[in-house]
């Protein structure tokens, strides 16, 4: 019942990389985006906040189209890589990818933002009267104080993406070992009524969706409990 073929696998594969990669590069982008939103002043934190947070509301369609447009070989990026000698990132890996990191961005930078704001300024200004760098600060007093929250961030950006599916449809397409996805794949096998194989990969994104979300609740539990 769940022998998987080599179409699944390569998807499987693929959808892996994908994940890995947008987690990584959320995180660094995400960590001093979101230590900026908790502990800046300036007048523009709700416009940035604001724009991290629109793929959750926005339709990802909506947000493919767009991408495709932009990246494609008639779109301002596109159009600018391909005069400098470079191919256009429509219907590419390093299409979705970004695509990948912009879609999950506020999947990273919330439980980040909620972590640095519960953390407050004064450990990182004791530290700092104690000469210690900011590179130090970041290690010995921020990561080891919020990684419940780098933990939730990680894991919600590889979830999300591994079920991501209009955006990725709508920039990528459904190219075999380039942009052909899980979910990308449970809607081919679908559209050509192939059920069984529909049904395995379903359900084999469903428990894993399930033991994500348990991850996150228990390390939230652990951590509240931890706090007091």
């Amino acid at each position: 019942m769940f022998e998987l073929g080599a179409a699944d696998w390569q998807a499987i594969q693929l959808t892996l990389r994908l994940c890995f990669l947008t987690t990584l590069i959320l995180l660094i982008i995400a960590t001093p985006l979101a230590w900026w939103l908790a502990s800046g002043r300036s007048a523009l934190r709700v416009v940035v906040q604001t724009i991290v947070a629109l793929p959750l509301v926005l339709p990802p369609t909506v947000l493919g189209f767009y991408l495709l447009v932009a990246l494609g070989p008639r779109g301002p990026i596109g159009a600018t890589l391909e005069s400098m000698g470079f191919s256009h990132l429509a219907f590419s890996f390093e299409g979705i990818l970004l695509a990948s990191v912009l879609y999950s961005m506020p999947f990273a930078v919330q439980p980040l933002l909620e972590a640095f704001n519960n953390l407050g300024r004064r450990p990182v200004e004791v530290a700092s009267t104690l000469g210690a760098g900011v590179i130090d600060r970041f290690f010995t007093v921020i990561l080891p104080m919020c990684r419940g929250g780098f933990i939730v961030a990680a894991t919600l950006s590889f979830a999300h993406t591994v079920g991501e599916f209009g955006v990725i449809l709508m920039l990528g397409g459904s190219i075999p070992g380039e942009t052909k996805v899980l979910s990308v794949l449970i809607y081919d096998h679908t559209e050509a009524m192939n059920y069984a194989s529909a049904h395995r990969l379903s359900l084999l994104l469903l428990v894993f969706s399930f033991l994500v979300l348990f991850v996150v609740y228990s390390m939230n539990r652990r951590f509240q409990v931890a706090r007091v």
